[in-house]
């Protein structure tokens, strides 16, 4: 008998939890009616129902985003299950059906024939309702050509709903050649067509940068630019899988493609908003010119992976992978031609895993990817000097390495100890690639990193059990070069990289990282069961100056807890909070301080008050709060800073099943949630986010909603 299998399996999930069960309780206990009823399960279910929401569509904008009850106060609720298996042949049929009455509704069908074949076909629908209000004239909406016309005053324009809907199908197969040999095939494709909220703006001068021709002073406007979406994604994967005693084998391909019926989009009446003059003039010029949209892209992925056991307790595994993406789709009329993207991607990863001692377990791996861009180079960037620049062509190499050592010292105590490696290496831009040198201040060729992990795990008891984890990594490199195109990006040292003024690219910078965690799991008794963890991490970034960024940290605190009160009624609870930093600042100007702080608990009860009768219900909060700490490297004192943002909600859910007998229920829930959103990216002081033609974009600050819904619930064979 094979004990090597793929990852490919042809045991569905209910089949697994009842080769579980029998595992658990023994063939003694293998006529026990539940385990009876998943072997022949041949029941199928059929639910329908009404669900009617309370409040406005404003006041469910957060709530019904995805689920449609934001546009309409009732839904049906329709759910069937089918499942027939045939003793005799073991063909196995299902049939799924979730959310019909609703836009986010799945349908799924598949036929299998245990060891031998099997095929599946779904489909799916989804709608993102964005919450946002948008009050606006420009005319067009969800097109390519929208128009923009000045509001009177704000607010005077008409609403529109900015949606998303998705369409998804898939059909996949596998099909067993023989007791060694599997093929496995999957096709999916995605359409997505509505509205999605976008902007564009910018600014001319005389001055400063960017310098217009023909601008007399300086002038900037925001506009919105609804981005029309019309696109199709296609995934297609094929697999073949060999498995022996020793070796198991997959080789594969892999295509993505990405249709976009719309290349660009272009926003006319710009000027007539902006009015007269030279600056305004140029302006509009430049914000009337057609942005381009994602473009079409494909990609195509060949590999191959396997494992081999090179001794009963040593293991060796591979994999190999070489991609091809391309993106030759003409930007219309920003350019002649295509792009000529094109992108290779090479992956080698080997590993090895042995058991040399009976206490003793090691784990080594390796990994090296390969980027290697060949997109043609294009003239796409004019300097105010006249000057043309091209693209930059991103070619990477990275290596990775890791050795484990897990040690089992007693009974009680078992300890893990780990190394990790890291490289990257990139390509210095070309000599016809701008970077301007007011964004950034230098960039790097190599970095390296290296980290150390350690663990232990101690079982204090039979009823408490603990594990502490500690790392700590440090990142350097070397090759600092100017962003200079005439020098040919010439490499300086590290003492004259320090005297730049600007900001280091945070990903190339040194770093030194520490991070712990310890969890405890507690059982004082059968009833009763308790996990808690405890998690920090901090970053610490060592530029050749201060600017950018300084420093993050990151820590968590989580507690869950179930407790069975009888063979009826059992409650469970959560509580959790956390806190994320960052520090960073600009060589001459702003020192940020920003925060992000979460806490979330909640207190679930479910029983039963009679044989027939089931009820339930969760009470949940969560409040997430965004911290802005602004202060000058100058000194002088910050106005108008940034107020805190916090995000507040509060659910209550309820529910109760009535069985009428083994085949009919009626099923009721209720739930109530309430929203508090305070932010000042949309709305502050009362006063609306506008752009420069008057359309704004608002969100009710306080959602209060309310949703009951009850259903029949029949079973049948």
């Amino acid at each position: 008998m094979n004990t090597h299998r793929p990852h490919l399996s042809f045991v569905s999930t209910r089949k697994v939890l009842v080769l579980a069960l029998l595992a658990a309780f023994g063939p003694a206990q293998a006529e026990d009616r539940e385990i009876d009823a998943l072997i022949q399960p041949n029941e199928s279910t059929v639910s329908v129902g009404m669900g009617t929401a309370s409040g406005s569509g404003k006041e469910r904008a957060l709530f019904g985003q995805y689920n449609g009850i934001s546009r309409q106060d009732s839904a049906l609720l329709l759910d069937f299950e089918y499942i027939r298996r045939e003793e005799d042949t073991g063909l196995w049929t299902l049939g799924e059906g979730r959310n019909l009455g609703r836009d986010d509704r799945e349908l799924s069908f598949s036929r299998e024939k245990q060891g031998d074949w099997k095929y599946a076909v779904e489909y799916g629908e989804q709608v993102h309702r964005d919450p946002l209000t948008v009050n606006t004239g420009v005319r067009g909406v969800g097109t390519v050509n929208p128009i923009a016309t000045k509001l009177a005053t704000l607010g005077s324009g008409a609403d529109i709903n900015l949606d998303l809907r998705r369409k998804a199908f898939a059909l996949s197969g596998v099909k067993r050649l023989s007791p060694n040999l599997t093929v496995e095939a999957n096709f999916k494709t995605e359409d997505k067509e509505g509205t999605r909220l976008s902007g564009i703006g910018g600014y001319c001068s005389n001055a400063i940068s960017p310098i217009c021709p023909g601008a007399t002073s300086t002038a900037a406007a925001l506009f919105f630019l609804p981005e029309p979406v019309n696109s199709t994604t296609q995934q297609i994967e094929g697999e073949i899988h060999y498995f022996d005693e020793k070796l198991t084998l997959t080789g594969g391909y892999y295509g993505s493609f990405y249709r976009n019926s719309n290349s660009t989009v272009a926003l006319s009446g710009v000027g007539a908003v902006l009015g007269a003059g030279a600056t305004q003039a140029a302006l509009a010029a430049n914000l009337g010119q057609p942005v381009a949209l994602p473009p079409d892209n494909q990609a195509h992925q060949f590999y191959v992976s396997g494992t081999y056991a090179l001794q009963p307790s040593t293991r060796a595994n591979f994999k190999l992978a070489y991609t091809h993406a391309t993106q030759d789709e003409s930007f219309g009329v920003l350019g002649a031609g295509g792009l000529g993207g094109a992108l290779d991607t090479t992956l080698a990863q080997v590993g090895l895993t042995t058991r040399p001692a009976k206490d003793l377990a090691l784990n080594f791996s390796g990994r090296y990817e390969e980027k290697k861009d060949s997109t043609r180079l294009g003239n796409y960037l004019v300097d105010s000097a006249g000057t043309l620049y091209t693209n930059a062509r991103n070619n990477s190499q990275r290596m990775n390495g890791k050795a484990e050592a897990l040690y089992q010292f007693s009974s009680h105590y078992r300890g893990l100890l780990a190394v990790d490696f890291g490289q990257v290496n990139r390509d210095r831009p070309i000599a016809t690639t701008y970077i301007p040198s007011t964004s950034m201040a230098a960039m790097r060729e190599r970095t390296n990193e290296v980290g150390v992990r350690a663990e232990l795990r101690r079982s204090m008891s039979e009823t408490v059990n603990a594990a502490i984890s500690v790392g700590h990594s440090e990142r350097d490199g070397y090759r600092w070069y100017a962003l200079n195109p005439t020098s040919g990006y010439a490499f300086m040292s590290y003492a004259a990289s320090s005297g730049l003024s600007g900001t280091f690219p945070m990903s190339m910078v040194d770093r030194s990282r520490d991070n712990y965690k310890v969890m405890v799991d507690w059982t004082p008794t059968e009833d009763l069961s308790i996990q808690t963890s405890f998690e920090d991490g901090t970053d610490r970034f060592k530029g050749p100056t201060s600017a950018g960024l300084n420093d993050t940290n990151a820590s968590s605190f989580n507690i869950d807890a179930a407790y069975k009160l009888n063979d009826k009624w059992a409650l469970t609870g959560y509580a959790g909070s956390g806190k994320q930093t960052l520090r960073m600042r600009q060589e001459i100007g702003y020192i940020a301080d920003l925060a992000n702080l979460s806490t979330s608990m909640g207190f679930g009860v479910i029983g039963k008050i009679s044989s027939k009768l089931e009820v339930g219900g969760n009470l949940s909060f969560v409040e997430d709060r965004n911290r802005y700490q602004i202060a000058m490297t100058t000194g002088a004192a910050v106005s108008n800073a940034p107020p805190d943002e916090t995000y507040r909600s509060t659910a209550i859910k309820l529910h109760g099943k009535y069985s009428f007998d083994k085949s009919s229920a009626i099923q009721v829930e209720l739930v109530h949630q309430r929203v508090e959103y305070d932010q000042w990216a949309w709305i502050n002081g009362g006063v609306p986010f506008s752009y420069s033609d008057g359309s704004t974009i608002t969100m009710q600050p306080v959602q209060d909603v309310t949703f009951i819904g009850a259903r029949y619930i029949y079973k049948f064979k």
